[in-house]
Formats: structure tokens, sequence, C-alpha cells
């Protein structure tokens, strides 16, 4: 069994066994706190630019299957557990993790003392790391952490979208034109469980590209890194509201709407990222559990509060979770409504939006 070394930016190493690809990799270490659901975590285009370190401790064991990714390619640049399991147990599973991080390139380290790492980063905040099963020297590691790019100013959106979507449920009812920042497939099947046929265009498609196929609808998608990094999305948003065609933005899209609108978006001490996240929706004060995935946030105190409307709160560290247009159709949440994995609590939201569109279109 291969040592693996992870060093972060701060002089920190941490030890392993590796049971993924062979390589090094620099990228930001954050962690995740959900139990399961590693496979869609690995394959979710939002993670590109990260290492992610699963909390839970005992990783891999109902294997890979062939229909739980979440885009065409895991986009970790590292994966960290405490324990892999190497048995696999699970009518679906088609591979084990390793086999699967291996096929894909991908570093995986076991035997961290992943408690330790994680209470390391939620008290001096997410850092720049390098993984490596290659350079054993801790010295020269920390060095090459401390150089690395990391995520601020970073356009990682380029390296996840994709311009050879095929259209998604050709026979829906709401044309929707979607943005591809690194959208997950389970929005996808989400649209279209509510009627809606979906174009997916690349983040780099201008506002008039997007309007040729009139849409009834337009849905900004999650993606990886600063969105302060993609100022040519929000110059695309902002000629998309003179169409006033509603619009709904999750994670990364909230961000992009909220620049968009004028507000500013600043990094978060270590991120929101699980499946156990509790979220208050204000005009009612009920509360639901929520998948989050987000090193970034809109800062309130940023936004015109004579257009825009406050919807949700972040129960843990009361960050902002959700924003609506006061004049025009637009909404957005920073969570994932979407789930997969996690809580079914928000699939209220792609009604909200079809009702929407049903309104407009009428």
């Amino acid at each position: 069994m291969d040592k693996a070394l992870i060093a972060l930016e701060d002089g920190t190493v941490f030890s392993g066994i590796s049971f993924g690809a062979p390589g090094e990799r620099d990228g930001e270490i954050v962690f995740n706190t959900s139990m399961t659901g590693y496979q869609e975590i690995l394959t979710d285009p939002s993670y590109r630019g990260q290492i992610v370190t699963m909390t839970y401790p005992l990783i891999g064991n109902y294997g890979v299957n062939d229909e739980d990714n979440e885009s065409r390619r895991p986009w970790v640049e590292g994966f960290v557990v405490k324990e892999y399991s190497k048995i696999r147990s699970n009518w679906r599973s088609t591979k084990t993790l390793g086999e699967f991080l291996r096929a894909n390139s991908i570093i995986g380290i076991e035997g961290v003392d992943t408690r330790a790492l994680t209470k390391h980063i939620r008290e001096t905040g997410a850092m720049k790391a390098v993984i490596s099963t290659i350079d054993q020297s801790e010295k020269s590691l920390i060095a090459k952490a401390k150089n690395s790019p990391g995520l601020v100013g970073r356009d990682l959106v380029r390296e996840v979208t994709f311009d050879k979507w095929p259209v998604w449920n050709p026979k829906g009812r709401y044309n929707v034109a979607a943005i591809d920042c690194g959208i997950k497939l389970n929005i996808l099947r989400m649209l279209e469980m509510y009627k809606c046929r979906v174009t997916v265009f690349p983040a780099t498609a201008t506002a008039e590209e997007i309007l040729s196929i009139k849409p009834h609808g337009i849905f900004l998608s999650n993606g990886p890194g600063d969105p302060e990094g993609v100022p040519y999305i929000a110059e695309t948003i902002r000629g998309l509201f003179r169409s006033k065609l509603p619009m709904f933005g999750i994670c990364f899209g909230q961000q992009l709407l909220g620049l968009a609108l004028g507000g500013k978006t600043y990094k978060l001490k270590f991120g929101h990222r699980g499946a156990n996240h509790p979220v208050m929706r204000l005009k009612d004060r009920s509360c639901a559990i929520t998948v989050q995935n987000h090193g970034f946030c809109v800062d309130i105190d940023s936004l015109n509060k004579k257009d825009v409307e406050i919807t949700h709160i972040n129960l843990n560290d009361g960050t902002l979770e959700g924003i609506r247009h006061k004049k025009l159709p637009l909404f957005s949440v920073q969570y994932h409504p979407e789930a997969s994995a996690g809580p079914h609590d928000s699939y209220y939201l792609f009604q909200e939006f079809t009702d929407l569109m049903k309104k407009h279109s009428a």
C-alpha cells in the first residue's frame, strides 16, 4: 500500500494510504458532512478545484453504479476518507469506489484522521492544499500548496461547462433555457418531472443566443469556484432581464443572480457542504433540511432591498439562502432543492418556477 500525504498551506500535514489513482493534485481542502451520496459528490462539477474530505467514517460500502452520476465524469481534485470499504454490497453496484477513482485518475486517501482535519478546517478556514502519492517531502508539498492558485478570482466554469447537450425532454410543455455553469443531471431530471423541455447552453452563450429559442423561462445552474471570476455570465444575465422572463437560480446561479442585481459576493470561512443543513423560509418560518455545496455567498447587505426580497436564511450561521425580485419574476436559492443525494424538502421550488412560466405565458 502506497503512502499518501495531504499538505495544507499553513504547514499542517496529514498522512494516509492511497486507494485511488496515483498522482499529485492541488486544490482547496473542504469537508462534506453527508453520510451517503459519495458518487454524486464525486461527479458534481461544483467540486472542480477542491479536495473533498468526508466526515462520515466509513465510505464505499455500497460501491458505485451506472445510474447515480451527476455529470459525465468525476471532478474532485482528491478524495479523503477515514476508512475505505473494500467490500461493496448493493444490488446496483458495478464496481468498487477504488476502481471508480482509479478509472478516472482521481487520487483517494484513506486512514486519515478526518475528524482532526475537519476540526482544523472549521477553526482556520478552508485553505489551499496538495494531495500526493508521489512526493513524500512535507516541506516540498507545503511549498506547492502555498504556491497553488486557489479558487478566488479563477474561472473554473469554462472547465466544466459543456456545449454538446441534447435537448432534454423534447416533448415537455415549458421551454426552458438553462445556462450550464456545471449543471447537475438531477436538476435536469427535476425540470423534466415538472414538464419542462430544457435546452442547455454553455456558460459562454450570449443573451441573444439564449433568447433565440423563445424560452418560457431561464434557469441558472450550480457551478464551481468564485462567481466574481466569471463576470461575463453576470453580464449575460443582466441582458436577459430585459426579456422579463421567469428566472430560477440554484447555488452558483443565486450568486450570479445576486451579482447581476448589483450585489456582491464573499468567501465563507469553510463553506457549506453536506445533506443536513437547516434553512428557514421567512414567509412562514418553516424549516427545510437541505443539501448544500458552496464556498461563496451573496452579501445580504449589498442587495437593494427596494427591489430584492430575502426569502430564505441559513439557520446555522444566518447567511443568505434565497432571494426574490419584487418587480421581475426572478428567484433563487443558495442550496440544492434537487437533492441527489439528500432530502426532498424543497422540491416545491420547481413547481414555483413552472407556475411562473405558466402565468407569464398565459
